[in-house]
């Protein structure tokens, strides 16, 4: 499960035209920072080969949920500063990290700016999509994250997180909602099934 709260940093996934040339890196971060409450479906590809899926909310700044399908059961949260871990099969007290310590805080935080000094250790185009790979420059041992995306519009397809222990994990994610309201027990109660509705 430890893996998993590394992992789960962030990615918004969407349908969208291919790019045609590596974006600029202030055009994703406007993007990224005009994103204010997502929810979506994600398939996550674990370091092992094995697939896990699930559903996605976010609120920026700073809150998300990852609840994971059955027979897995567990709930990721980001919230207060902190990635809390609900795994009901552990009989366990939830695990608790810094988010700080993630590479999630690098999209949760209050203004994405990838122009940032050592941010951005890798942007590239692949011939389908730009590749952004970003770590926090002061603690670049927390690990990274690659962000995929793609343009006309910008869109955030994929991201594959590489955490300090070098456990490598990838999500995709479907369709993406934007802009809706959540309910705000999502990011309080680490129970599986809390309604998105108010």
């Amino acid at each position: 499960m430890k893996r998993i709260a590394i992992a789960l940093a962030l990615t918004l996934v969407a349908p969208a035209a291919w790019a045609a040339d590596k974006l600029p890196l202030a055009e994703i971060s406007d993007y990224l920072n005009g994103l204010k409450t997502v929810q979506t479906t994600f398939t996550q590809i674990n370091d092992d080969g094995s697939l896990s899926t699930g559903k996605l909310w976010l609120q920026r700044p700073g809150r998300m949920r990852f609840e994971y399908d059955p027979p897995d059961q567990s709930v990721v949260l980001a919230k207060g500063g902190t990635v809390i871990i609900h795994d009901p099969k552990s009989n366990q007290p939830p695990e608790q990290y810094p988010l700080n310590r993630t590479p999630l805080s690098i999209v949760l935080a209050r203004t994405v700016d990838l122009d940032r000094a050592n941010m951005v250790v890798g942007h590239a185009f692949d011939g389908t999509a730009t590749v952004v790979t970003a770590q926090d420059p002061e603690n670049p041992d927390y690990g990274r994250i690659d962000l995929s995306f793609t343009g006309d519009p910008v869109e955030l397809r994929k991201w594959v997180i590489h955490d300090g222990a070098g456990s490598r994990t990838t999500v995709i994610l479907g369709l993406l909602t934007k802009g809706n309201s959540l309910n705000q027990n999502l990011f309080i109660d680490g129970q599986p099934g809390v309604s998105a509705s108010r």
